[in-house]
């Protein structure tokens, strides 16, 4: 793989800051945050008031632990506008999440969001290995969903030449990939098993396609798949992460020349870690719920918004800043069978390090008796479809849950190709447990 490691004197100065100087910072910032949250949206003037805090009350950065948390819910029940910290003519963009489960969430941004907006998914990139000039092929989709177009926004704010090619037509996005040949490709990691697969059935070697960087984003990935692209592809993956209520993409990105997880840009961002169950929190590299209060946002401050992303706070290494260890799951996508605790990436990993199978797979859970059970349908590499593969493999892979994650499953292996493809995030986990 190229050496992709960026020159220290092209990066943004706070990147490489003291931690005094990015603390210094980040009051500064909070105050304002709060004092703005507080003024322009009732909800948070009413839990302030209700919960005794005043934005004056925060004199150090540990004082925010006294403020009332932000959820999902809250964004759902003012729908559309109601969390707005702007005149909703100062509002120059909406995106909203699907509301499949619900009343979409809505988040909007002002000029000058947008605009920051665009320099962090630039630094993001940057940090990635992309260079100004280069041909960035992104797949993420366009529209509502905000993956595509602060990736989009991103890439010109680089410099780089965008071919916004969004989700799905695999075939087609193999063709442009080998036809106008970017360097760097943004996707779902889903998704790009899914080009890799198209890749080889087209009868290509995808080591020998133009890319050297994969910026993966939008849903949990394990260090197994990275490993995995990289090889295939020969080129670095690395992991973008954001969500819609604080940014969108671009909150936190790997560096491409450590890949020991993403960097958040603590400029704009203030991370905290909690006990998902009693809100306390806890100290950086305990492992828990992932709180982020946002600095610099004008049309919808965010305030100890509760992500339900369970992970790390690990100190800085290529950057100054806090990293953020792997997602190992979501708070609200822990599946509890018979009293243990059971996430997707974990299902995942013993997938990966299961031989003869592919990387694709989807979960169900479901009732036997009076008790919770769980089946993974898994399925055959080509060149391992024959009955006796997969029944070894579905052994092996059965004992890996029982032994590492601790519950019994069972593993279906289908035929190369049985497992439902996604383009875009993809659907792990069937609920299809008895409601009585």
């Amino acid at each position: 793989m190229k050496d992709l490691t960026p020159n220290r004197a092209d990066l943004d100065p706070i990147e490489i800051a003291s931690i005094d100087e990015i603390r210094s910072l980040q009051l500064e910032r909070l105050k304002w945050s709060l004092r703005h949250a507080y003024d322009n949206v009732p909800m948070y003037k009413q839990r302030f008031d209700e919960a005794g805090v005043h934005p004056d009350d925060l004199q150090q950065l540990s004082d925010l632990s006294k403020f009332p948390f932000t959820y999902k819910n809250d964004l759902r029940d003012n729908y559309p506008f109601g969390l707005f910290a702007v005149p909703r003519d100062q509002i120059v963009r909406v995106h909203a999440s699907s509301g499949t489960t619900g009343q979409p969430t809505v988040v909007g941004y002002t000029k000058g969001d947008i605009d920051r907006w665009a320099d962090l998914v630039a630094r993001s990139m940057r940090a990635s290995g992309t260079r100004p000039g280069d041909i960035v092929h992104i797949a993420y989709g366009y529209g509502l969903f905000t993956g595509g177009l602060g990736a989009h926004y991103g890439a010109e704010r680089l410099g780089a030449t965008v071919v916004p090619v969004s989700g799905g037509q695999t075939e087609r996005q193999v063709k442009l990939i080998t036809d106008f040949k970017p360097s760097t490709i943004m996707v779902t990691p889903s998704y790009m098993l899914n080009i890799l697969e198209q890749f080889h059935k087209m009868g290509l070697d995808p080591r020998e396609s133009s890319l050297n960087v994969g910026i993966f984003g939008a849903e949990p990935w394990t260090d197994a798949m990275r490993k995995e692209v990289e090889a295939a592809f020969d080129m670095h993956a690395v992991d973008i992460y954001g969500l819609s209520e604080i940014m969108g993409p671009g909150v936190a990105n790997e560096c491409v020349e450590t890949k020991d997880g993403p960097v958040i840009w603590e400029d704009h961002f203030f991370p905290e870690i909690i006990d998902p169950v009693t809100g306390e929190v806890l100290p950086d590299g305990e492992e828990g719920e992932l709180v982020f209060t946002t600095l610099t946002k004008e049309g919808l401050p965010m305030i100890r918004y509760r992500t339900r992303d369970l992970t790390r706070l690990l100190p800085g290494t290529a950057r100054s800043m806090r990293r953020m260890a792997k997602i190992t799951g979501r708070s609200d996508d822990m599946m509890i069978l018979r009293g243990v605790n059971v996430f997707p990436t974990q299902i995942e990993e013993q997938l990966l390090a299961t031989g003869g199978l592919s990387p694709h797979f989807q979960i169900e859970l479901y009732t036997s008796g009076r008790l919770d059970a769980m089946r993974v349908y898994v399925e055959a590499l080509p060149t391992m479809a024959d009955e006796a593969s997969k029944t070894a493999a579905a052994r092996m892979l059965t004992k890996r849950i029982k032994d590492v994650v601790g519950v019994s499953t069972e593993i279906v292996v289908g035929d190369p190709g049985a497992v439902a493809r996604s383009e875009g995030k993809a659907v792990r986990v069937k609920d299809n447990r008895s409601k009585e």
